[in-house]
């Protein structure tokens, strides 16, 4: 791929306010852009997500209810993603599942599982100071969640479909409906952020950004 054609996908995505309600994702390119969420890095490669396709539209329905920022996304997307972020039970640096992580999926040595482990623990202790509270770890993990919704949102523009971020949202209220429709356990999740696929149905606005010699700082 050129240059100008990688650019032309950044310049053709944008948030979409509202999608043709009778144009649907095939399962074929959908699955393509869920697994560019899958192959995402995430930091020490922990994986701190799970994505929750909510394709029940009485669910939908629910969420938009606490969901200000997508009153017209949520009912007329193809399809919907909750992000799901795994809380300080799964990734504290001595959680069971950060063990499970290092041992069996990215079948590390014994010898390398306690370097990491070690190297890990004075990361979350004091190089990041993530153990001083909950929140904290948790807003580090959701900072993770957003390099697969980037990848997701190029990934599905490069292909002609588009999409919206959505943090507009009561993230309590949200929760609760997750908890109570879909048996999520807010002890060990929370909600990072939505994401509506689909296809536009009016032209997006003209993109506006700051000029590069605003931005960009060089010191050589």
């Amino acid at each position: 791929m050129k240059k100008e054609d990688i650019l032309s996908v950044f310049k053709f995505r944008h948030a979409c306010k509202e999608f043709n309600p009778d144009k649907k994702i095939s399962d074929e390119d959908f699955n393509f852009i869920l697994e560019t969420a899958r192959l995402s890095p995430s930091s020490f490669g922990i994986e701190p997500w799970e994505f929750l396709i909510v394709q029940n539209r009485e669910i939908s329905e629910k969420l938009r209810a606490y969901t200000w920022g997508g009153q017209k996304q949520l009912p007329t997307c193809s399809h919907l993603i909750v992000c799901l972020v795994k809380k300080a039970y799964f990734m504290k640096y001595d959680s069971d599942y950060v063990k499970y992580f290092m041992k069996d999926i990215q079948n590390n040595t014994d010898e390398v599982f306690e370097t990491r482990s070690r190297i890990l623990k004075k990361f979350q202790e004091s190089d990041f100071a993530l153990l001083e509270n909950d929140r904290t770890l948790f807003d580090w993990s959701c900072k993770q969640t957003y390099i697969a919704l980037g990848n997701m949102m190029t990934s599905a523009a490069m292909i002609g479909i588009d999409s919206c971020p959505i943090e507009g949202f009561q993230r309590k209220e949200v929760e609760e409906v997750l908890a109570q429709s879909c048996d999520i356990d807010n002890e060990k999740f929370g909600v990072s952020y939505m994401v509506t696929f689909g296809y536009r149905i009016n032209p997006p606005k003209p993109k506006t950004r700051q000029e590069a010699k605003d931005i960009f700082r060089w010191y050589k």
